[in-house]
């Protein structure tokens, strides 16, 4: 099996449509269901008892843990040259980037424009915000074109706001990738690109640069999935190395974030379910339309990732009455599962179309993908192995802040409505693969 490339033209179905690109064409894995459920049922149910009987009080410590990484260290990483230079980094990327959206050709065999937005970007921002933190932070150019005329007086960001721009955003990005038209003509990138913005300038204008963590969706994107790094920074602003599950916990309860996570996880449950045949037969024949209908799916997919996780949290409320947030209190434990997913969908793409891009970059039209590293079984085993290791670290996110927040009687009792819902996601992401 291998990636499906980001060119639509080249790989778009009978009706112009493009496909799903995460995976490419996953009905030949040589994956055995029976054993795929099993493994990932025994697996959470052994996690879960594991932890309600050895696990009774509440071992994460947020921002407030971590080793403090040498003085020197934190000196260079925040001293204004060293930021200067990222963001100039960041700025010059973007500027390549733009140029070959205007001057390149309207092809993505030979335009590395595509590649650059929907792998370069899009997925590698998962490996890199994982390894070094919340980078697009740093990197973004947006942040250092505002730089350049900031308001003097800019207007506070109103308390409900959260990230819920972000979310919004991040729904539109995923409609862009993975329904949109024509979505690799250089037409259409410079025209979302155009609109992305002028809405993140305009807002910044009004809010101060604070408008960017609240709005822009790869900045939100990435500063969530550095949550799960090893690199962070602790209560007191020191850099310093602790264990994911940490940085996890540290996650502000902010309004939007259940709406984030659960874009990421519908989003990329949609394209799974798009490369699955009878959904191809489906836009094809469909009344509407194929574009609608795609955007129905996906619509779709997110509302019912959101609204599984909604009953989650009324069961939690009806059997812990006491608990206050039952939306923001665990919706934490949510992200390691879209980073499975990511990581299950998006693998193959980033090896195989990454290096393809860069090459494009250098000057090499119609440059080959490289040969996927792992074979059909092996990715097949990434996959599930994703997916379940998500679901587990998942699992043992909500059972210590369940820990945390319930009395010791009702501790592993008051989360099984999340453990229904783990169940739930794992039986329906390891279905997405093998369908």
């Amino acid at each position: 099996m291998t990636a499906l490339s980001v060119a639509a033209p080249a790989h778009a179905g009978p009706l112009g449509l493009p496909l799903a690109h995460g995976v490419g064409s996953r009905h030949d894995l040589p994956l055995s269901p029976f054993y795929a459920y099993a493994g990932a049922f025994t697996a959470l149910l052994v996690s879960f008892l594991a932890l309600g009987l050895l696990w009774s009080s509440s071992r994460f410590r947020g921002d407030l843990s971590g080793r403090p990484l040498p003085a020197a260290l934190q000196r260079v990483a925040d001293a204004p040259v060293t930021r200067t230079a990222l963001r100039l980094l960041g700025a010059a990327t973007a500027l390549v980037f733009l140029l070959h959206l205007l001057l390149g050709p309207d092809d993505p065999d030979r335009n590395p424009a595509p590649g650059a937005l929907y792998v370069l970007l899009w997925v590698g921002l998962v490996p890199a915000s994982l390894l070094l933190g919340p980078v697009w932070r740093l990197l973004n150019p947006l942040r250092a074109l505002h730089a350049l005329h900031p308001p003097r007086k800019p207007r506070p960001l109103p308390a409900s706001l959260g990230i819920r721009p972000a979310a919004a955003g991040l729904l539109v990005f995923t409609w862009l990738e993975l329904v949109a038209p024509d979505n690799a003509s250089t037409t259409t990138l410079l025209v979302a690109l155009g609109i992305h913005t002028a809405v993140q300038l305009l807002g910044a204008a009004r809010h101060g640069d604070r408008w960017f963590a609240h709005a822009d969706p790869f900045e939100v994107y990435s500063s969530l999935l550095a949550r799960l790094s090893p690199l962070g920074r602790r209560a007191d602003g020191r850099l310093v190395l602790r264990s994911p599950f940490h940085g996890l916990d540290s996650t502000p309860q902010t309004p939007g974030l259940v709406a984030t996570v659960c874009v990421l996880l519908g989003s990329t449950a949609y394209d799974g379910l798009s490369d699955n045949p009878r959904w191809i037969t489906t836009l094809q024949t469909s009344s509407l339309g194929p574009v609608p209908t795609a955007t129905l799916g996906l619509l779709a997919t997110v509302a019912l990732a959101a609204a599984c996780y909604g009953l989650c949290a009324g069961a939690l409320r009806l059997m812990n009455p006491g608990l206050t947030t039952p939306l923001t209190s665990f919706a934490h434990s949510l992200l390691p599962i879209a980073l499975g997913y990511l990581v299950a969908h998006y693998f193959s793409l980033l090896v195989t179309e990454g290096p393809r891009t860069v090459i494009m970059a250098a000057g090499t039209d119609n440059a080959p993908s490289p040969a996927p590293p792992l074979g059909p079984g092996g990715l097949a085993a990434l996959q599930v192995a994703a997916i379940v290791t998500g679901h587990v670290l998942g699992v043992v996110a909500a059972h210590d802040r369940s820990v945390r927040l319930f009395p010791p009687a009702r501790a592993v009792a008051g989360q099984l409505p999340l453990f229904v819902l783990m169940i739930a996601y794992t039986l329906g992401g390891i279905g997405l693969l093998i369908a």
